[in-house]
Parts: C-alpha cells; sequence; structure tokens
C-alpha cells in the first residue's frame, strides 16, 4: 500500500507539474503526459498491480486537477491506466524469449506507422505531426540498441501503453457521443479515436523507453526490486 500512495502522488505531482496544456491536434482532451515512466517503472520494478493502483488512482487525482470531470476520469481515464500499466508489469515478467520480444517490438512499431500513415493519407494529420512521430520512434528504438537489457522493458512498455491508448482513444469517443467533452466538443466522428490513440501512444512511448530501464537498474543495484 505505501508503493501503492508513492506510485500514485509522483504520477499525479509530475502529470501536474508537466502538464504543458499541449492537446490532441484538432480534437483536444488528452494530454501531453510524460509522466507515464513513473507507474511504468512501479510496474516493472515492483508488480503490475502497484503499478496499475498507483496508475489508476494518480491519474484520477490529476484529472479532477485539470479538468475536474469524474465521470471522464473514472469512466476512461482510471480504467486506461489501470489496465495498462498492469499490463506492463505483466508483459515485462511473461516476455523472455529474445526473439518474441523483438518480434512483437517489430509488430507494434509498424501497427503504428499504419496507423500513422492511415491518418496522414487521409489528410487528418499534416507533415509535422508525422515527423515529430518519427523523432518519437527514434527515440524509442534507440535505448533497444545501445541497452540489450532495455528491450524486455520497452517492450513491455510499448505493449501496455498499446491497450491504455486504445482504451482512451475509443473511450474518450464513446464518451462525446453521449456527453459533452470538457473543450466543449460532442459526438466526435470514428476517426478521432484513431487520432487519440496514436497521439497518446506516440508522446508517451519514449518517455517510457528512455527513463524506465535505468531507473529499474538503478533500483536493482539498490536491492529495491522485487523478486520474480
Amino acid at each position: 500500500m505505501s508503493l501503492v500512495a508513492l506510485c500514485a502522488a509522483l504520477y499525479a505531482v509530475l502529470g501536474y507539474l508537466t502538464y504543458l496544456g499541449l492537446f490532441a491536434p484538432v480534437i483536444g482532451t488528452v494530454r501531453f503526459w510524460p509522466s507515464v515512466f513513473v507507474p511504468a517503472t512501479f510496474a516493472v520494478a515492483f508488480s503490475p498491480l502497484i503499478g496499475g493502483l498507483g496508475a489508476a488512482i494518480g491519474i484520477f487525482i490529476s484529472d479532477m486537477a485539470v479538468h475536474g470531470n469524474p465521470l471522464l476520469s473514472l469512466s476512461v481515464g482510471v480504467p486506461a491506466n489501470f489496465l495498462g500499466f498492469y499490463a506492463v508489469g505483466a508483459v515485462y515478467r511473461l516476455a523472455r524469449d529474445e526473439r518474441r520480444v523483438l518480434a512483437g517490438i517489430a509488430v507494434e512499431l509498424v501497427a503504428t506507422v499504419l496507423a500513422l500513415s492511415a491518418l496522414y493519407y487521409a489528410r487528418i494529420l499534416d507533415e509535422s505531426f508525422v515527423v515529430a512521430s518519427a523523432v518519437a520512434l527514434a527515440f524509442t528504438v534507440t535505448p533497444m540498441v545501445v541497452a540489450r537489457q532495455s528491450r524486455r522493458i520497452v517492450f513491455a512498455g510499448s505493449t501496455g501503453l498499446m491497450l491504455g491508448s486504445a482504451i482512451i482513444g475509443v473511450g474518450v469517443w464513446a464518451y462525446s457521443q453521449f456527453f459533452v467533452l470538457p473543450t466543449g466538443q460532442a459526438q466526435l466522428p470514428a476517426w478521432a479515436a484513431l487520432v487519440w490513440f496514436v497521439w497518446t501512444y506516440l508522446t508517451e512511448i519514449p518517455f517510457i523507453a528512455l527513463f524506465v530501464p535505468p531507473t529499474v537498474r538503478v533500483l536493482e543495484k539498490a536491492g529495491l526490486v522485487f523478486e520474480e
């Protein structure tokens, strides 16, 4: 419980402090959120449940500070964060075969590029977003090339983040069909879900890839990582 509380507090506080007011292109609501490395670290270093619960509580606290809509947070943000970061810890503990890890990373990156390409050719996203996305993917791949031990963590983070991003994309779109979003938008088109998915994944995965592996290694050296 102490670790859950610490994870939630760090996630909420760092998330609020790093909230820059940057929103998804065109349709808003989903925030730029580099603090995702906090619950991802707790999920890998300690347990899936600690990371998932800490993320769920932390996102609810930060949501109340940023947009103050408890229904939106409890129906979308909380389940997305709990399931996403629980998956990070679970996949990390299950994914031990090097070839399968590399294959999984390749599949997820290709799927992201295909989704991004579809939005670009449909003229929903512009060239600047594509360039920024390429930079984000480069920062995601680099740690795996530099350090072999980072691959498993990046794969787990990518898989959990994809799940959470999908829940956010579909969830916020579904919410907009019945209620007004904090940005004043309602009844958004179905493609908005894909935009939110791509935006969430691409703006968050670099922070997991860059910050979680070295943080976990420091915790390992200090003897603070739970036994698997």
